[in-house]
């Protein structure tokens, strides 16, 4: 690999023709023509990038960074030309060629670039801005012969080695969460990432598990259990993931002894619906294997000693605001994710001032969930950015087509949903139902008011509630004086649906509305109407249908 100032002196590489001075014919045509498809096929490496022009192709690792073509267009013209500085006019003229467009669009693109490189990361410095007049790339670039690049072979060495599945896609919005485990890991055998259906656990956890491939001497392993439908499986299930054949009836003893001596990182995912099972087994590994390390995907936690539990937040979205730019917008992860696979499905879509109010509202709508996110983005070449938001109302019906390539659970959003109902005892699916009448924060006294009827206790409702925030259903805000509880917003519609198909609605939210009278008639005893709870919003047959259908 040698620097590089400009991609098309690669072209100098090729041999100089050889003319045969009687007739002015070169005699090496052959040699020029390899000469020049070298040139076409070399790529430029920024570390830990490489680019490949010829197939507009960018790389982080093993992994393709997916950008749109104006931003890749953008990256080339950059690339091309390392330390020098290229005027806005000159990319304008390049990205868009013979249109008139603002510079915003060029602002915009630039944005998601530097977004998918991580420039302003510690370590990451690539573009910069000549204010008033373009850009520059600022870090080395190498131009590398064909056939040499690291990133599109995988390494086979005895060491080293993994199972991981291979990204598609490049992670977005949760640099800080794999910082986090990344920083945990050296100090803790066990860490379980927990959360929501659907908010992108298994992602996070691969990504974490990628970067410490060589960390660990004997391998990274990685356990699907989500086909398990029998706990007793889990065993043969991370045997068969390590490579192993146990003629044993007892495989937990064949395991531990094969694990004894290993320095390895276990990846369980989707720990969920067997989860007694994997923390049994999770136990024995880490008693009997002293450099074995776990890393567990669950929407609970495995309630291990030692565990250390890493709850995944929703990608945040802007708040309400009228004023709200593209640039502003794309500053929000669940933007950014919006944006990259609305973009993988209608080809040259960019998101405008006019539209970012519209899918920011649409982000919030689907709570900040990776998946519900991703699913809606891939309708927006069917309806456009307007109609789409306006149809999930009904975010089910409308979310139904999901990648064909997906576990089933990940194809739609009501899949993904099913997946934790139906794995939670009879008790906590009604009381989720029931609590799903609450549009906004409610406490535990306002939970027990609507919970408690049809043979269901104070204890038992208390208990059962605690069991749904820690199956990541319902979420807890226990910084301030009083709890708060609430149902992510697709939960809710969800869980209102079962609801109404059960035919409580109404019963429920009589109860709601007696309650809310009761408290509210104890906050004034003067008579004096008083603004209602958070957790108790009057919403009114309009807002429970809407929400139903």
């Amino acid at each position: 690999m040698g620097q590089v100032t400009a991609l098309p002196r690669a072209l100098a590489k090729a041999p100089s023709p050889q003319v045969d001075p009687s007739d002015g014919v070169p005699v090496n045509t052959k040699q020029i023509a390899e000469g020049a498809q070298r040139a076409k096929s070399a790529y430029l490496t920024f570390s830990p990038f490489s680019f490949h022009p010829a197939r507009y192709l960018l790389l982080e690792g093993e992994t393709v960074v997916h950008l749109g073509s104006r931003a890749l267009e953008i990256l080339a013209a950059l690339v091309e030309r390392p330390g020098e500085l290229v005027s806005k006019d000159e990319l304008v003229a390049r990205v868009w060629p013979n249109t008139i467009v603002e510079e915003s669009n060029l602002k915009v693109n630039v944005a998601a670039l530097r977004r998918a490189l991580g420039d302003g990361r510690p370590g990451r410095r690539y573009i910069a801005t000549v204010s008033g007049h373009g850009y520059r790339f600022v870090a080395p670039v190498e131009l590398s012969e064909p056939g040499s690049s690291p990133a599109l072979r995988r390494s086979t060495g005895p060491g080293h080695s993994h199972n991981l599945p291979v990204s598609l896609t490049r992670t977005i919005g949760r640099a800080d969460a794999i910082d986090a485990l990344l920083e945990q890991l050296p100090r803790h055998r066990l860490i379980a990432v927990v959360g929501a259906a659907g908010i992108g656990k298994t992602t996070v956890a691969v990504a974490a598990a990628e970067t410490l491939i060589t960390a660990n001497e004997h391998a990274v392993r990685f356990v699907d259990l989500a086909p398990l439908g029998d706990p007793q499986f889990v065993p043969s299930a991370v045997a068969s993931a390590l490579g192993l054949t146990i003629h044993s009836d007892d495989v937990v003893a064949g395991l531990t002894a094969y694990l004894q001596d290993k320095q390895m990182l276990v990846v369980l995912d989707n720990c969920e619906h067997v989860i007694e099972a994997t923390a049994f087994l999770a136990e024995r590994i880490l008693s009997s294997a002293p450099d074995v390390q776990i890393l567990a995907t669950s929407r609970e936690r495995l309630r291990m000693k030692g565990e250390q539990v890493h709850r995944l937040s929703p990608l945040a979205s802007p708040p309400v605001s009228s004023g709200l730019t593209a640039l502003q917008a794309l500053t929000f992860p669940a933007i950014q994710l919006f944006v990259e696979r609305a973009a993988e499905s209608l080809e040259g879509f960019e998101l405008s001032d006019a539209d970012a109010p519209i899918v920011a509202e649409i982000c919030r709508k689907l709570g900040g969930i990776a998946l519900a996110i991703e699913l809606a983005a891939s309708r927006i070449d069917a309806f456009g950015v307007r109609v789409l938001s306006t149809l999930l109302e009904d975010r089910f019906q409308l979310l139904r087509q999901g990648r064909r390539t997906a576990l089933s659970r990940h194809r739609t959003l009501a899949a993904a949903l099913d997946w934790s109902y139906e794995f939670i005892p009879e008790t906590e699916r009604i009381i989720l139902r029931r609590l799903s009448v609450f549009a906004g924060a409610f406490t535990l006294d306002s939970a027990t008011a609507v919970i408690t009827e049809s043979g269901i206790l104070g204890p038992e409702a208390v208990e059962s509630l605690a069991n749904l925030v820690a199956k990541s259903l319902i979420s807890a805000d226990v910084s301030g004086a009083v709890a708060q509880y609430r149902l992510l917003d697709t939960t809710r519609a969800y869980a209102l649906q079962k609801l109404a198909e059960s035919g409580e609605l109404e019963a429920v939210e009589r109860r709601r509305a007696e309650h809310h009278q009761t408290y509210s008639s104890k906050q004034s005893p003067n008579g004096r109407h008083s603004p209602p709870l958070s957790g108790w919003p009057n919403m009114g047959a309009k807002s429970m249908t809407s929400a139903v259908h």
